[in-house]
């Protein structure tokens, strides 16, 4: 790991255990192992890290799509992409959070905000055609996004709460509902 690596490992945790507004940067240069000096080499402000880390894991959200077809019904891809993104959040449980608190801060740019919507544009494509065809509620796309990452969200805080519950069931109990309620 480099340092560049540390410094993001370190921000990733103190980000999400003490909030953006009580991690300064000295504290990130610390846990990292690094000096003042080296963190601003690679990020000018905390600002500027918060944007890297989360355009990484949207970047690394893309991987969900790997096998994303839309050559398949329409239920299959959403089946495919919300199971993905589920499972893709409770693996990394540090990126859940660190979204949880910055996904709709102010401090997250433009750029980097147009760096996640390309990450979903298979989805976008998907809720267009499911609309088109009529598989899908006729709701405008962001309304349907909102709804289905709410979800996504609101499902995994309680699933790390819960230690004992059985995952597949969950999981699939949880892709039911939602598609239940974005179907036409």
């Amino acid at each position: 790991m480099n340092k560049k690596d540390h410094i993001i490992k370190a921000a990733l945790t103190l980000l999400t255990r003490n909030g953006v507004h009580a991690t300064p940067m000295s504290a990130i240069a610390k846990e990292a192992g690094t000096g003042m000096g080296t963190i601003y080499n690679y990020y000018p402000s905390k600002e500027v890290l918060i944007n890297e880390i989360y355009t990484m894991i949207k970047k690394e959200e893309t991987a969900l799509f790997a096998n994303f077809s839309e050559t398949l019904p329409i239920k299959t891809q959403f089946e495919s992409y919300y199971k993905a993104t589920l499972l893709f959040f409770i693996e990394h449980p540090l990126y859940f959070n660190f979204m949880e608190q910055l996904h709709a801060s102010p401090l997250i740019t433009e750029a980097s905000r147009n760096v996640g919507r390309k990450t979903i544009a298979p989805v976008l494509s998907m809720l267009t055609s499911g609309k088109q065809y009529r598989i899908i509620k006729h709701i405008d796309t962001e309304e349907l996004l909102q709804f289905i990452g709410g979800s996504i969200f609101s499902f995994i805080r309680w699933f790390q709460t819960q230690p004992k519950i059985n995952k597949k069931t969950s999981l699939k109990n949880q892709l039911e509902m939602v598609w239940d309620a974005i179907k036409e």
